[in-house]
């Protein structure tokens, strides 16, 4: 491949990548955790209780939490695009099966598992790593950017495929999607994204032979035996962890937890809603500094006003004091998976990055599948949302100390 060197006023090519990854990154985060809508006229139609239903949709996250790693081993031995197309052809087998399931072993197998894995294998961390390759100068902010796909994925997916269930069914939104997703993903793994990076990536010229040192050096004395027992590795883990376990209990139990202090249910939506549409410009501002401070910083500060702002989500009172904290909570509601995965890429290298990122996320879905239980079991048990809230808000608190300790970065301009 041609090689090629960033310079100012022309245009990089690994921005293609970063827009046809945060466009695959929509439909797959907006579909996998944008399941609302689905829930009711799915259980209404196949004749499954809600508790047969959600031990579906939870095993399901079990799944796509395993394929994550599977699929950072696989990228680093046949490559993104390959992972990608194997990915789709999943999605769109699991969707047709499950249109037609109507047991519920068969529509856990189909719905649960396997458009899991689909999902999993095209997900923001089978895409990590290319942009991680393309990108050391401008990392952190290209994968801040690949984050607004995320919350992209719940601010536009939820509502427009809550319209097209009422309007159509959920089978024909459910195989809607599936086309889209295939439409997308197919030419962007074709034509777009593509493994062989330029050797000096987006480097000024003058960081070129300076950085080129570092690389050496990480390269000869990683591997992934030595990357897993290394302290930093399992101090990201704990960082996803408490991040996971955060969003998830937000998105099952925030709500519940808002009306049961006294909100009703449009304000309650609207206070959550609030955090994820935030979170898209927050993710876009964050982005522009990503490079320009200290990753360890940005972490430490990220979970840290998260860890407040539950604290605050569980002791706000009047319409404001909701707003506000939601307002607030959004600005570092997507920061710390960017970079969690920036700093990873940075430690291990580029090379490492998609199976050490996929084993570390797999701590990010224990952590959901924990809270979604503790919310629900704390509050039926004790009476009260401080339990969980409060153990979150805490757990926030204490690994934004520990990212304290992780290494600096080399800050870049």
């Amino acid at each position: 491949m041609t090689q090629v060197q960033a310079r100012p006023g022309k245009w990089y090519f690994g921005w293609n990548i970063v827009a046809a990854a945060t466009f695959i990154t929509l439909l797959t985060v907006g579909m996998r955790l944008g399941i609302g809508p689905f829930f009711i006229p799915m259980a209404e139609d196949l004749g499954f209780s809600r508790t047969l239903l959600a031990t579906i949709i939870a095993v399901g996250m079990v799944f796509y939490g395993i394929g994550m790693p599977v699929a950072g081993m696989l990228i680093a031995r046949f490559g993104t695009r390959v992972v990608l197309l194997l990915g789709t052809v999943i999605v769109m087998g699991s969707v047709l099966w499950a249109i037609v399931a109507r047991e519920p072993w068969s529509f856990m197998l189909s719905f649960g598992v396997l458009l899991s894995i689909g999902l999993a294998f095209t997900s923001p961390v089978a895409l990590t790593p290319v942009i991680s390759r393309w990108f050391t100068r401008q990392r952190g902010m290209a994968l801040f950017y690949l984050s607004t796909g995320s919350m992209a994925g719940i601010a536009i997916m939820t509502p427009l495929m809550t319209w097209a269930i009422e309007t159509y069914s959920w089978q024909m939104t459910l195989l809607g999607f599936a086309i889209v997703f295939a439409l997308l993903t197919i030419p962007s793994a074709l034509f777009i994204i593509n493994d062989a990076a330029p050797e000096n990536t987006d480097l000024l010229p003058s960081q070129i032979t300076a950085e080129n040192k570092q690389r050496a050096a990480a390269a000869s004395a990683m591997t992934f035996s030595h990357a897993v027992r290394t302290v930093v590795f399992w101090k990201i883990c704990l960082g996803l962890f408490a991040c996971g376990f955060s969003m998830n209990l937000l998105g099952t139990h925030g709500m519940p937890m808002l009306m049961d202090h006294g909100f009703d249910s449009a304000t309650s939506a609207l206070g959550i809603s609030i955090i994820g549409i935030v979170a898209i410009f927050g993710t876009l501002l964050l982005g522009r500094v990503a490079d320009k401070l200290e990753r360890r910083s940005i972490l430490a500060v990220i979970y840290f006003v998260r860890g407040l702002g539950f604290f605050a989500l569980v002791m706000v009172g009047t319409h404001v004091e909701l707003f506000a904290a939601s307002f607030v909570g959004g600005l570092v509601w997507a920061g710390s998976i960017a970079m969690s995965s920036a700093i990873l890429a940075d430690t291990y290298g580029v090379r490492l990055v998609g199976v050490l990122y996929g084993l570390a996320y797999l701590g990010h879905q224990f952590g959901a599948t924990f809270s979604s239980w503790l919310g629900g079991w704390g509050f039926e048990t004790f009476g009260t949302h401080w339990v969980a809230f409060g153990m979150s808000g805490g757990l926030l608190i204490v690994v934004a100390l520990v990212s304290m300790t992780l290494p600096k970065n080399a800050v870049r301009g």
